[in-house]
């Protein structure tokens, strides 16, 4: 099963990968039932989860095939559900590189303004670049933008952006991989080969590998910011039951008033 993951990801282009799981991934829920493991998302248990991830950082048992979600996803889904009114409020929100765990549940949503956007997603609304959003300031209360700013020229232009359609007071959650070990975020623009920025950025279309300095980052931009740590909030028994890594905090970006 892992070698089969590693072959699809590597050869086979993303939009076709998207269409593709929505057919398997129910048939895959069935398989791998069980009770050891449960999707926060959709309730649904499994006795293992699927593996995924690029190359030599493929990581073993970490995608629920029922909802295709994944550590982060499963993070930022508890903290929506435990935290915050978002599924009760009635809100405005756009999301950049919707996920698919998260695209047909929210769009569901009858308290929920929601549109979507990417540069070439099948699951998007609009597609604009992010480092000039082609829409008003001060529009949404909610934004999220997941694992993106890492494949971005300037990330601050980005986070800029971002902050300035969001309204004051709105909030925006833009998750990033980090290398909790590095205290800087590292970007060099001369490296373009694709096996160089595997090896030192994680992945081939990433520019920039984030350490603990990106909420300072996030500050830099403009926004106020708070932190969620799951394992001050769930017990650890959950937190593996979940399939979250606890080593992961969740930075929640606030516009000021």
């Amino acid at each position: 099963m892992k070698t089969i993951f590693r072959v699809l990801l590597k050869y086979i282009p993303r939009p076709w990968l998207i269409r593709g799981s929505y057919l398997a991934k129910d048939l895959l829920a069935l398989l791998m039932y069980g009770k050891k493991y449960e999707d926060p998302i959709d309730g649904r248990t499994y006795r293992s989860l699927l593996p995924y991830g690029y190359g030599d950082r493929q990581r073993p048992n970490v995608l629920a095939p029922g909802s295709l979600s994944l550590e982060r996803h499963r993070l930022m889904w508890v903290y929506l559900r435990d935290c915050t009114d978002f599924f009760r409020a009635k809100l405005k929100v756009l999301h950049i590189a919707p996920e698919q765990c998260f695209y047909g549940r929210f769009k569901k949503m009858k308290n929920l303004d929601y549109t979507t956007a990417d540069l070439e997603s099948p699951l998007a609304d609009m597609h604009f670049d992010l480092h000039d959003i082609p829409l008003p300031t001060n529009t949404y209360d909610v934004v999220f933008c997941n694992h993106v700013l890492e494949h971005v020229n300037d990330d601050l232009q980005c986070m800029r952006e971002i902050l300035r359609i969001l309204k004051p007071g709105g909030w925006a959650i833009m998750q990033v991989p980090m290398d909790y070990s590095r205290l800087e975020t590292f970007s060099d623009p001369s490296i373009t080969g694709k096996a160089e920025r595997e090896r030192i950025f994680g992945q081939y279309d990433h520019v920039r590998v984030y350490g603990i300095d990106y909420p300072r980052r996030l500050e830099k931009a403009g926004f106020n910011v708070l932190s969620f740590d799951i394992k001050k909030h769930l017990s650890s028994s959950l937190i593996e039951k979940y399939r979250i890594q606890p080593e992961e905090i969740l930075y929640i970006a606030e516009k000021p008033k």
